[in-house]
């Protein structure tokens, strides 16, 4: 782990379409510079269960059926920034998804003095996406990952790991609706590109190579910020 130290924790946001390795390379920055990834799905959960004020907020929006508004996304936010194992800095994945998003995270930070260190958007191809997502099946007793034509088992329908039978496949791992996922991100990620990238904090990698180059390149973005 980097010893390096910063005056105010990093901030980085990781964007990229489904399927394109964000929860790998947040997983492996997480460990390599002691970062904090934050999921907007998982900070939800956590402030429900916690019962905050906001996570109350929340919880009264969902259970109606409702969107959470982002001021409530926000709140929760901010107080998951002042946990203490968020001091040398966070990987935010899944938010801002919009500029208005992007606005209200800048002025959210700039009340403790922090901004946003990179914006690392990880470059894709479609039709790779579409052949890598919806080829994926798991294992339904212990979970191991397989994909129809890059991980097959060595047996077919056989888990190498347990010797399982049971294999499954999520219901939206279909080429039609990988595709229209793949448009609905392009769609409403493009403003935020040239949000961060007007900010003079955007960073592309190309994401369709291995994991270990692509992990070297998020490496060097981190390391530079963290300096």
């Amino acid at each position: 782990m980097t010893t390096d130290v910063m005056t105010t924790p990093a901030v980085l946001i990781l964007l990229g379409p489904p399927g394109a390795g964000k929860g790998t390379q947040a997983r492996m920055l997480e460990q390599d510079f002691g970062l904090v990834q934050l999921s907007t799905g998982d900070l939800l959960r956590a402030a429900v269960a916690q019962g905050t004020e906001a996570g109350r907020q929340a919880k009264a929006v969902m259970e109606a059926g409702a969107l959470v508004s982002d001021e409530i996304v926000i709140a929760i936010l901010r107080d998951r920034l002042a946990e203490p194992d968020c001091a040398r800095g966070v990987i935010l994945d899944g938010f801002p998804r919009t500029t208005v998003q992007a606005e209200a995270l800048d002025a959210l930070l700039a009340e403790t003095g922090q901004k946003i260190n990179a914006a690392i958007s990880l470059e894709v191809e479609d039709a790779a996406m579409v052949e890598r997502i919806s080829g994926r099946f798991t294992c339904g007793s212990c979970g191991e990952g397989y994909h129809d034509s890059f991980k097959p088992p060595k047996v077919a329908g056989v888990c190498d790991k347990c010797g399982s039978t049971e294999m499954k496949r999520r219901a939206d791992d279909n080429a039609e609706t990988v595709a229209s996922r793949l448009e609905a991100y392009h769609a409403q990620t493009a403003p935020l590109i040239a949000y961060y990238a007007d900010k003079g904090v955007l960073k592309k990698i190309d994401a369709m190579g291995k994991i270990d180059g692509i992990a070297a390149e998020m490496s060097g973005i981190v390391r530079g910020v963290m300096d």
